[in-house]
C-alpha cells in the first residue's frame, strides 16, 4: 500500500500514524478502513468534534433542534451559517458522488469493528466559528456572510484546481478560503489553532498506538505542534470581548439620549423631529429586513415596534422578538426539520423552509436595525447641529 501520505512518528512511547485524507475521495475511505484494519491501533482519532460527530452518524441531525432555544441564546446566526456549510456539503456530494467526510465515517466504523477506542479530536466548530466571527468586525461579518451565501447557492461546478484544493480542506476552511486574503487573521483560527488543538489531542490519546484520520492539509501543522505542549483549555476559550467594543455599544445610545434631551431643552419641536426620525429609520429598516426575509405581517410590525427600543440597549437585538414572533406564528412542523437537508440546497428551499425562514428573519431584522442605528443615529445628530 502507497504510504506518500502516511506518516509515522514516535511520541512519548507511543507510535502515532497520521493519515492525510482527501475530504472528497474514495480512495481516502478505503485507505483508512485498510489501514485500521491492518494495525489495529487501540485508539483511532478522526478530525471531528461532537456535534459533527452526531451529525454523520445520526440520520436526522436537524429534528431535535429547538428554534426557539436557539433565538433566545443567541445562536441563530450560528446555526444558520451551519446550515449554510451543509448546504455547500451537500452540492459538493452531488457533483462528486461521495459525501465530503466518507473517510471519517469509515474511521469511525473500521474502529468500532476492531474494537478500537473513538477520540474526537476537532475543536468544536462553533467555538472556531466564534472566535472568527468576534475578530472581524460588522463589515467583516456582511463580507463573510454574502461569501458564504455565493457559495451556497453558486451553480457553477467546481473546477479541477478547486477540487485539488477541497481534497486538503474541510468544508469550513474551504468556504471561507477566498476570505483569508481579506482577514489575514481568518488563518491562525481557522488552521493554526486546531492543528495545535488537533496535536495535542492526539498526543493525550489513550493507548499505545494511535491512527490519527484527518484532512491532508492539517499534517504539516500537526507534525510540528506534536512535539509542543498546547492548553487545550485556552485554545476552546472565547476571547474576551475589548473593553472598547463595550464601551462603544454603550456610548451610542447615551449619547443619542443626550442629545435628544438636551434639544429638548432649547427646542420641543427640533426634539420632536429627532424621535419621529429616530423611530422610522430604525422601525422601517428593520421592518424592511423582515419583509425581504418574508415574516409575516405581525412580525414586521414587531419589528417597526421593537428595532427603535431595542437599539437603544446593547442587551437586546430587534431580530430576536421579530424571530420568536415569526416562530409563535409560523411554528415549524416536523416535515420541516425532516426536509431541511433538502431544502437548503436552494433559494426557494431555504425561504420556504420555516426553520430556515426563521433564521433569515432574526439575521434581516437585525441586519435592518443596525442600519437604521447608523442613519437614525446620524439623523439626530443633524437635527442638534441645526441648533447652532
Amino acid at each position: 500500500m502507497a504510504e506518500e501520505n502516511i506518516t509515522r512518528l514516535n511520541i512519548n512511547d507511543k507510535e502515532i500514524i497520521l493519515i492525510g485524507t482527501a475530504h472528497v475521495s474514495k480512495k481516502s475511505a478505503e485507505q483508512v478502513k485498510q489501514m485500521i484494519d491492518n494495525e489495529k491501533p487501540d485508539t483511532v482519532c478522526i478530525e471531528l468534534d461532537k456535534g459533527r460527530y452526531k451529525s454523520i452518524t445520526e440520520g436526522k441531525k436537524w429534528s431535535n433542534t429547538d428554534i426557539v432555544s436557539v433565538i433566545k441564546q443567541k445562536k441563530a446566526t450560528l446555526l444558520l451559517v451551519n446550515l449554510m456549510m451543509s448546504s455547500f456539503q451537500k452540492r459538493m456530494a452531488n457533483q462528486f458522488g461521495i459525501n465530503p467526510g466518507q473517510e471519517m465515517i469509515t474511521a469511525i466504523n473500521s474502529a468500532k469493528e476492531n474494537d478500537a477506542k473513538i477520540v474526537l479530536a476537532d475543536r468544536d466548530i462553533q467555538i472556531t466559528f466564534q472566535r472568527i466571527w468576534r475578530g472581524i468586525g460588522f463589515m467583516g461579518k456582511m463580507k463573510l456572510l454574502t461569501g458564504l451565501v455565493y457559495s451556497m447557492f453558486s451553480d457553477e461546478e467546481v473546477s479541477e484546481e478547486e477540487l485539488e484544493r477541497l481534497k486538503t480542506e474541510d468544508i469550513l476552511t474551504s468556504m471561507l478560503d477566498e476570505l483569508k486574503d481579506s482577514f489575514p487573521k481568518l488563518k491562525t483560527t481557522l488552521i493554526d489553532e486546531r492543528d495545535k488543538y488537533l496535536a495535542q489531542k492526539i498526543k493525550d490519546a489513550p493507548g499505545n498506538k494511535i491512527i490519527a484520520v484527518l484532512g491532508a492539509g492539517h499534517i504539516p501543522g500537526i507534525k510540528e505542534e506534536i512535539h509542543k505542549e498546547n492548553n487545550l483549555n485556552k485554545l476552546k476559550s472565547l476571547p474576551p470581548k475589548s473593553n472598547t467594543s463595550k464601551y462603544i455599544k454603550w456610548a451610542i445610545p447615551i449619547v443619542i439620549l443626550a442629545i435628544i434631551l438636551f434639544t429638548l431643552f432649547n427646542s420641543r419641536e427640533m426634539a420632536l423631529d429627532q424621535t419621529i426620525g429616530w423611530v422610522l429609520w430604525n422601525g422601517t429598516l428593520s421592518a424592511i429586513g423582515a419583509l425581504i426575509a418574508l415574516a409575516h405581517p405581525l412580525s414586521i410590525l414587531t419589528a417597526f415596534i421593537v428595532a427603535p427600543i431595542s437599539s437603544l440597549n446593547p442587551l437586546l437585538a430587534a431580530g430576536w422578538f421579530v424571530g420568536l414572533a415569526e416562530a409563535f406564528i409560523r411554528k415549524p412542523k416536523v416535515r420541516d426539520f425532516e426536509n431541511l437537508s433538502d431544502d437548503i440546497t436552494t433559494v426557494k428551499g431555504f425561504w420556504k423552509n420555516k426553520v430556515t425562514h426563521i433564521l433569515l428573519v432574526v439575521v434581516l431584522a437585525n441586519l435592518g436595525s443596525v442600519l437604521g442605528t447608523m442613519i437614525g443615529g446620524a439623523e439626530v445628530i443633524r437635527i442638534f447641529l441645526d441648533l447652532f
